[in-house]
């Protein structure tokens, strides 16, 4: 296990104060903070090697290329896949929607089905939405429990030779749900054997241990900047196989092979993906985060938040039997993420991150990017906080703390 209060160290945000009270970040789940290592990866960068990547054979533009690639290395080693198989995009929204345009489009058609969950944020629901309502194709939903766990039941029900793919989430990050992806793909080479599985790696990547060799997944979409990395940073990983057969989504600059006034010829992969400049920094940022993450050891992260997840869930469950909150979510740490999902009694959700906010407790409130899932436990917004490597024990005491002082705001 890793020493969290060394860790605190490197991150310069987490010494600032917000209305004279300690930072207490508890927003990870939306985007994670910054050690100082990336952040000096970055600088560096723009200090000593800014230039654009390929076709340059002056020193500074060879360097940002070497640079670009060894980060590429890092993100394909991290997540056991090939090379090639890293594409580089600015989030997991724009991976998923690449998906989509050029595969989706590709294959999907009138009378055929796509599946997602009820867990689904936003950017894993809403473009495969627009895609059947496009084409004629069926959009079916696998439903949760009161746990807001997946039933697996449901999942098998809706599987048939008309779908064409499934759509899911790794984590929630709602409720913090672990979704079992092998049972999941177990059941779709059983009930649908030629359906593509997209998973949402968003919430998985930056917390697990993630091996795509795996998974039995044939594409994943996952962020940097909820990794310890830079924000307009993502990556979508595909099966080699399928990538080579897919359209570009994006047409321009670095992605071609040859360009003739007759026709144009595409780029092998990953470049045919990776139109125009991308974000450099951004890139060396993330490899930088990597081997952040690396050297902490994944397993321990997991661990690490494990315990926290755990630790704040006895610690509102108590608040919960006192009628003080409500809890979403699993209540089991083996089958959670590091994120803590509830409501004050009473109270609004936005009301009650404004307090928190007073004493300089980051969480989130609203929707959360899942409107369908927050709607399915009678809400119209929630509170989360989302653990992270830098989040402590003394951090959440003082959240649980600070929750009994949102009522007396409100005279309840």
């Amino acid at each position: 296990m890793f020493d969290v209060k060394k860790v605190r160290e490197d991150f310069p945000i987490l010494s600032r104060k917000i209305g004279g009270a300690p930072l207490v970040y508890l927003d990870s789940a939306a985007t994670s903070q910054k050690p100082r290592q990336v952040l000096e990866a970055i600088v560096d960068f723009y200090t000593k090697h800014n230039a654009n990547i390929h076709r340059g054979v002056h020193t500074l533009s060879t360097e940002a290329t070497g640079m670009v690639d060894e980060a590429r290395g890092k993100v394909a080693k991290f997540i056991n896949a090939r090379t090639e198989e890293i594409i580089f995009v600015r989030n997991a929204t724009e991976g998923l929607n690449l998906i989509a345009y050029t595969w989706g489009r590709e294959n999907i058609k009138k009378g055929d089905a796509v599946v997602v969950s009820l867990l689904e944020h936003h950017s894993n629901l809403v473009p495969w939405q627009v895609l059947c309502e496009e084409v004629g194709a069926g959009l079916r939903v696998i439903e949760v429990d009161d746990e807001g766990k997946l039933k697996l039941g449901s999942l098998e029900e809706l599987l048939d030779g008309r779908v064409k793919l499934v759509a899911v989430t790794a984590v929630s990050n709602v409720l913090g749900t672990i979704t079992p992806l092998a049972e999941i793909s177990a059941l779709i080479k059983k009930k649908a054997a030629a359906a593509k599985l997209v998973i949402d790696g968003a919430q998985l990547v930056p917390h697990m241990k993630t091996d795509v060799a795996k998974l039995g997944a044939d594409f994943m979409a996952f962020s940097g900047h909820k990794m310890l990395g830079p924000t307009g940073s993502g990556v979508i990983w595909g099966k080699k196989e399928i990538l080579e057969g897919m359209k570009p989504f994006l047409y321009g600059g670095d992605m071609i092979g040859e360009v003739k006034l007759t026709g144009t010829t595409w780029a092998g992969l990953p470049s045919k993906f990776e139109a125009g400049t991308p974000d450099i920094a951004g890139i060396i940022g993330l490899g930088a985060a990597v081997d952040y993450l690396t050297n902490l050891g994944m397993e321990n992260v997991r661990e690490h938040e494990k315990e926290l997840i755990g630790y704040a869930l006895g610690k509102m469950e108590k608040l919960e039997k006192e009628g003080l909150v409500t809890i979403y979510g699993p209540r089991s740490a083996e089958e959670r993420g590091g994120v803590l999902t509830f409501n004050v009694v009473g109270v609004h959700a936005h009301d009650a991150a404004q307090v928190l906010d007073k004493y300089g407790i980051a969480v989130r409130s609203g929707q959360h990017c899942g409107a369908p899932i927050v709607e399915r436990f009678g809400q119209m917004a929630m509170v989360r906080a989302s653990f992270y490597v830098y989040t402590s024990k003394e951090e959440i005491d003082f959240l649980i703390e600070k929750i009994r002082e949102v009522p007396k705001v409100f005279s309840i």
